[in-house]
């Protein structure tokens, strides 16, 4: 099996998320990856018969250190003004430490890189990033391979929640209810 071919014929198959990537791309002025639910959920409708149904919220992330605190809400501004209809939340991971603790009340390392920072997502799911070069390749960030994405596996990353945490994302999201072929793995 060719996990990144599998990906990559599922990404190409939705418009919606190609024109995504490339808005991306062509629209922010750093390399932006779309992540998380944008991917995954494409990857489990279709092995669930689903028809893809639009995220509430497209995940954007880069890594730049250097970047102004303030270019997150620019840079989502930016992809709003473009396509108004979609709800954009762009995050510089080079930054995550610097306000993690006053959301979650948690003191974070910082990271070093996009990859790095992909890796503390909380599931392996979830944790895949792709982007649109400019020649039309899909260049994907997947620190925990695409096993678990392919295979329907909800495995708990502890690098940043505890199992508890992990568990409770999965009730409040629903993923259950949509995908019933989702295994959840137990704690480790």
């Amino acid at each position: 099996m060719n996990r990144l071919f599998d990906l990559e014929t599922v990404l190409r198959s939705n418009d919606r998320l190609m024109e995504t990537l490339a808005l991306c791309r062509d629209r922010l002025p750093v390399t932006a990856y779309v992540g998380a639910g944008a991917i995954r959920n494409l990857v489990w409708d279709r092995a669930h018969g689903l028809a893809p149904a639009p995220s509430a919220d497209i995940d954007v992330v880069y890594f730049d250190a250097a970047m102004a605190r303030g270019a997150d809400a620019d840079f989502a501004r930016l992809l709003q003004d473009a396509r108004p209809e979609s709800g954009w939340d762009v995050t510089n991971q080079a930054h995550v430490h610097v306000w993690y603790r006053e959301y979650f009340g948690k003191d974070v390392p910082p990271l070093a890189t996009l990859t790095e920072a992909i890796a503390t997502w909380p599931d392996t799911a979830t944790a895949i990033a792709v982007r649109l070069d400019a020649d039309g390749r899909l260049d994907v960030i997947a620190p925990f391979g695409l096993d678990d994405l392919f295979d329907l596996v909800l495995r708990w990353n502890p690098s940043r929640i505890g199992f508890d945490d992990f568990s409770a994302r999965i009730r409040s999201k629903r993923w259950l209810s949509r995908w019933p072929g989702l295994r959840v793995l137990p704690r480790p």
